[in-house]
């Protein structure tokens, strides 16, 4: 049985569409937005539009922009010759607020999982060999610690080590506040190997 009229249905429809929300999530949403001033309302169904419509992916990094390159790639103060893989634009967004990191990225899309069907010609490895031919000096693999992470990191290790390019992994360990007791014998062991001189 229906509680709602077929529009609002539809707004709640629509919105629990959306990755992470919910059927209860999209009710709250959907009456919030019908609550808004309709100038708010066209705002958002206006950002929403011209991002689909305008949104593509930067030449160089493959991140999502709306200009044939982004910010990063277009900046003339960020380090060409060190690229950072990444598997998607938020990872390179995580970075990005740490301020520290001057090179640029490469945004591979995803990760080689098997298990899911995704192989290597399935995310952005091809265009990361191609940008390989210019003059680059270090490739920062900064794949997530997960197994399809890692196998991607080590497929990747595989396919630049030959150009005589320097290939290097993000280490990864123990979380800032994170209890030695609750840590899984992995994560111990690349903390402990990736140990540095105090």
């Amino acid at each position: 049985m229906d509680y709602y009229s077929s529009q609002i249905s539809k707004l709640i429809e629509e919105l629990s569409r959306l990755p992470g929300i919910g059927t209860k999530t999209a009710q709250r949403l959907a009456f919030h937005i019908i609550n808004m001033p309709i100038d708010q309302v066209t705002g958002l169904s206006d950002a929403i539009i011209n991002a689909k419509k305008n949104v593509q992916y930067c030449k160089d990094c493959l991140t999502l922009t709306d200009n044939e390159l982004c910010p990063i790639c277009s900046s003339s103060r960020r380090n060409k010759k060190q690229i950072m893989v990444v598997e998607n634009s938020r990872d390179l967004a995580a970075y990005e607020k740490t301020g520290k990191y001057e090179g640029v990225y490469h945004v591979l899309h995803g990760a080689i999982s098997p298990m899911l069907g995704i192989g290597p010609g399935d995310i952005k490895l091809k265009e990361l060999m191609t940008r390989l031919q210019q003059e680059v000096e270090e490739v920062i693999i900064a794949t997530n610690s997960s197994l399809e992470g890692e196998a991607t990191a080590m497929y990747i290790s595989k396919l630049i080590k030959p150009a005589g390019i320097k290939v290097s992994r993000i280490a990864s360990g123990i979380p800032v506040g994170g209890d030695l007791e609750y840590i899984d014998e992995v994560t111990l062991l690349r903390a402990l190997e990736g140990r540095v001189e105090l």
